[in-house]
């Protein structure tokens, strides 16, 4: 595996024999695909990944015993993870699929220009994550954006773009400067891959990217609040100190603040 965009090797991971036939089929039509492999179950998928080296998977959601979410958490356990593509009947996990890291999200019946369209996106993961597809080194960041797919209407929410994230129920609510987003996610599952990127909890139903608050305030109702443009975030007493720190420290790098810029 290269990480040429002509030379791609996918999997196709589909429990109905019709359909995982006609996805391969129609892949073996498209340029960038070199090979393709199928799997009528997500065991026989795990076996194969962990078997061999694939620069995609084309993945059925809904399967009997190890289900196409269950692959995926797998495959992001991979030191050499493949992109993934979710294939599904249902919009219902679409959320949950970009979540885990999904390049994309096909609806059955697949139509083979949807279905190109998704190979290009995995042939410019690929170049992205070998350094040829943004700066120098630049490594492949799936989740910097978020998509939210509404029938025929699709949201795109940056990740920097968000201010801080509450927690609803079993879903949680994006707050941005444009307004908010309602996605089923966990946050504790947010608060592990956003991490990296400045997210810190300072609540138990909170967090908050760190650059986007420009000051600590206590108030007589809601008692220690970091403020942001997009509105104040209470902060708990466990949380404070840790939160001061890191304030202090993204000050210190000029990271602080991005309202300002």
């Amino acid at each position: 595996m290269n990480g040429s965009p002509r030379s791609l090797r996918v999997l196709v991971v589909e429990d109905e024999a019709s359909t995982r036939e006609e996805l391969a089929e129609f892949l073996g039509d498209v340029p960038e695909v070199d090979e393709v492999y199928t799997a009528e179950s997500g065991t026989r998928a795990v076996q194969l990944l962990g078997a061999a080296a694939f620069d995609a998977v084309f993945l059925d959601i809904s399967m009997p015993g190890l289900d196409g979410m269950d692959v995926a958490r797998v495959i992001g356990r991979l030191s050499a993870p493949p992109s993934i593509v979710f294939v599904t009947a249902s919009e219902s996990h679409a959320i949950e699929a970009f979540g885990v890291g999904a390049v994309d999200y096909l609806l059955k019946p697949i139509r083979p220009e949807r279905l190109a369209e998704s190979v290009s996106r995995v042939a410019a993961a690929r170049r992205a994550a070998a350094g040829d597809g943004g700066g120098p080194g630049e490594p492949r960041d799936e989740l910097a954006v978020v998509q939210i797919d509404h029938g025929r209407r699709t949201v795109f929410v940056r990740r920097d773009d968000v201010q801080f994230v509450e927690a609803h129920g079993d879903y949680i609510r994006l707050h941005t400067a444009q307004g908010t987003h309602l996605i089923r996610l966990s946050l504790s599952y947010l608060e592990e891959i956003w991490a990296p990127a400045g997210f810190v909890r300072v609540h138990r139903g909170y967090l908050v990217a760190v650059g986007w608050v420009h000051d600590l305030r206590v108030t007589s109702s809601s008692g220690l609040v970091a403020c942001t443009p997009a509105g104040d975030v209470p902060v708990s007493r466990r949380h404070a100190r840790s939160l001061k720190e890191q304030l202090l420290e993204a000050a210190r790098s000029g990271q602080l603040g991005r309202a300002a810029r």
